[in-house]
């Protein structure tokens, strides 16, 4: 996607401790229309697999879930950090934050989610995998059925993505980043 890969050479910004961030347009300011565009990019993927339901994990994954719900004429269901006392029961699943260097449990109340589903999971982003296989491990504990998952960047160069496909699962990511360097400023893309 040569747009997406423009927009983040030139909206994003590399950090210390290998973050790229893309506040401006992906997960903190919104830009509608370069989310709607990724959402059909994963109707276009996955609209043959029956989508029942978008599952993604909060907060930065509600945007991209919501539009892709949109394209597949189904509800956006996303996986909570925290149990709040309006969840009854949940299943639940722990993840590492790449980003914020911790773990923490997520929860999905078990209303929301079936074995008859078909779940397509969706996030803005995809380095250890440890969120992604927080919600597959969801998914499996419904019972649903998993038919992919839809990313919107990916590290490459931190794997999780290769472990994902090597276990079997339909990985769309739109932009995979190979290498990243901070001094320069320079994002290398896989082709």
């Amino acid at each position: 996607m040569k747009w997406l890969e423009e927009e983040i050479k030139s909206r994003g910004k590399i950090l210390d401790g290998d973050i790229l961030k893309v506040n401006s347009f992906l997960n903190h300011q919104l830009d509608p229309f370069l989310l709607d565009k990724i959402a059909l990019l994963w109707y276009d993927h996955f609209n043959k697999k029956h989508v029942t339901k978008v599952l993604t994990i909060e907060s930065s994954g509600i945007a991209l879930a919501t539009l892709a719900s949109i394209r597949f004429n189904t509800n956006a269901l996303f996986a909570k950090k925290g149990l709040s006392s309006n969840l009854g029961e949940v299943y639940k699943s722990t993840i590492h934050s790449y980003t914020k260097g911790i773990d923490s449990e997520i929860f999905v109340e078990k209303d929301y989610i079936s074995k008859n589903d078909r779940i397509l999971i969706v996030d803005d982003f995809l380095a250890t995998g440890s969120a992604i296989e927080g919600l597959i491990d969801i998914v499996k504990q419904s019972g649903a059925t998993l038919v992919g998952i839809g990313i919107a960047i990916e590290k490459g160069y931190q794997g999780g993505g290769d472990k994902l496909r090597s276990l079997g699962y339909d990985v769309d990511s739109l932009e995979i980043i190979d290498s990243m360097d901070k001094d320069i400023q320079n994002i290398k893309f896989r082709r």
